[in-house]
């Protein structure tokens, strides 16, 4: 939004902007955030940060915790949930003694791999597209103790409800794909959030309600930057949750929710560019893309594991990818079959739309860190031009799931449940190390704190259990 401090100070003073909100993002994906007076907004501030305790967000140890926060000028927006007028930026950390950069703030690390790729004169930037799916629900419940585990959501839009007193107009389960009012009862909340995001300087494609009858919705932005798109991906979680509490709702990005219901996505749409020329076109190749970009892509699946342990992060993550789905879980391509990893819109079949998606990811993914690993994915399969048809990925343009077990098996399997994906990651990330992008400390907290959230979840007895096994 501003190039320069006293641009945005001359904003503050015509706006009456009586807040400063400084947001930043931990290492796990979750914004965190301070407000300081107007007052405070100074060149000093912008010098010298504003102090806060690192070890409180997993960034340090407890012995020293000290950081600072400095805006990124360029991210501010107005918060249109704010009683008083107040200005959002999200920030850069850094360490409180030296002002440097800190190396494990996630937009460090995506600035840090999108340098690396000019440095291997690959290409100049690269360009993603998030899809964003999420459920909005009337309202949820649970609770978790020693003698219970419960969970509970309520829809209007949802089958279940069909008998009690209402409109009548509800979704059976997985009708609800562009679904159109009085049967879509979101169109208004996706619209207000669509207007907030416009606002706030992200562009918006469209809004549409989802595969999934109980309120899923899907809101899709153009392509970005790299660092804009990750930026955008946490305004509209923030902006969806916000949106949808002022209503009296409330948002949830899990990839499963519901059982026996659509997942919920983050479908990652990509291509790189020498300067205004995209490297994946080429009219001549399958689905018009070219040898980079198959190349990239082959990296892409020869890493998958390990870059899932990344885009696929929860042990929820796994619920959403089981077989029969539109989700994938088989390492191949495809020119516009949903079943595959990497799918190549049919439509983009332009010098300038030329791309393809990697569709594992979920919206429970730290979307810095999950960019960064795809795209480092992607760049080791240029340098060792790793040809995805000779490594087995394709491409296949049939229902795999309508084929034998045998011929299924001989595909490359991608990671079905945490453990396995944090087991890609130990047995392969050399490829995240190049450009010092990520460090081989900064992987082993990940893996460690990711096998501990699959301890805690695998250790407690599933409400399911009882009802399978409680009179054995």
């Amino acid at each position: 939004m501003f190039q320069t401090f006293e641009g945005a100070l001359a904003f503050i003073r015509e706006r009456a902007i009586a807040m400063i909100d400084l947001k930043f993002c931990d290492l796990w994906g979750r914004w965190h955030h301070l407000t300081i007076p107007a007052a405070q907004f100074t060149p000093k501030m912008m010098e010298d940060g504003v102090g806060f305790d690192g070890s409180s967000v997993g960034f340090k140890s407890v012995s020293a915790g000290d950081m600072v926060l400095v805006p990124d000028l360029t991210t501010g927006f107005l918060d249109p949930f704010w009683e008083v007028p107040t200005l959002s930026f999200i920030c850069r950390t850094l360490e409180a003694d030296t002002r440097q950069s800190f190396p494990y703030d996630p937009r460090n690390i995506a600035l840090r791999a999108e340098e690396y790729l000019r440095t291997t004169g690959v290409a100049t930037h690269s360009l993603w597209g998030p899809e964003f799916e999420f459920y909005v629900f009337d309202g949820v419940s649970y609770e978790n103790g020693m003698n219970v585990a419960s969970y509970r959501v309520e829809s209007a839009e949802a089958d279940w409800n069909s008998q009690a007193l209402g409109s009548g107009y509800t979704i059976p389960r997985h009708g609800g794909y562009h679904a159109i009012p009085p049967q879509d009862h979101l169109y208004n909340i996706r619209t207000r959030i669509s207007m907030h995001l416009e606002a706030m300087g992200i562009e918006v494609k469209y809004h549409h309600h989802e595969v999934g009858g109980p309120g899923q919705c899907e809101i899709e932005t153009p392509m970005l930057p790299l660092l804009l798109a990750a930026d955008a991906s946490l305004l509209v979680k923030y902006v969806a949750r916000m949106t949808a509490v002022a209503a009296g709702m409330t948002v949830t990005f899990m990839p499963k929710p519901l059982y026996g219901e659509a997942g919920s996505g983050m479908h990652f749409h990509q291509h790189i560019w020498q300067g205004k020329r995209n490297l994946c076109y080429d009219p001549q190749g399958y689905g018009c893309l070219s040898e980079i970009g198959r190349y990239y892509i082959g990296g892409l699946l020869a890493h998958g594991g390990a870059v899932m342990a990344f885009t696929n992060p929860s042990t929820n993550s796994y619920r959403r990818l089981v077989p029969g789905y539109e989700a994938p879980i088989s390492a191949i391509y495809s020119l516009g079959n949903r079943s595959a990893a990497i799918r190549i819109p049919k439509y983009a079949n332009q010098p300038d739309t030329a791309r393809f998606e990697f569709r594992p990811p979920d919206a429970t993914c730290n979307p810095y860190l999950a960019m960064a690993a795809q795209l480092l994915a992607g760049i080791d399969g240029i340098l060792k031009r790793m040809d995805p048809t000779a490594l087995g990925f394709g491409p296949i343009d049939e229902d795999i799931f309508s084929w034998p077990a045998e011929k299924r098996a001989a595909i490359k399997a991608l990671p079905t449940a945490l453990d396995e994906a944090m087991d890609a990651l130990e047995a392969d990330h050399d490829f995240l190390l190049a450009g010092e992008v990520f460090s081989l400390d900064l992987i082993e907290r990940w893996i460690a704190r990711k096998r501990k959230e699959d301890r805690e979840v695998r250790n407690r007895p599933h409400p399911y259990e009882i009802e399978l096994y409680y009179d054995l």
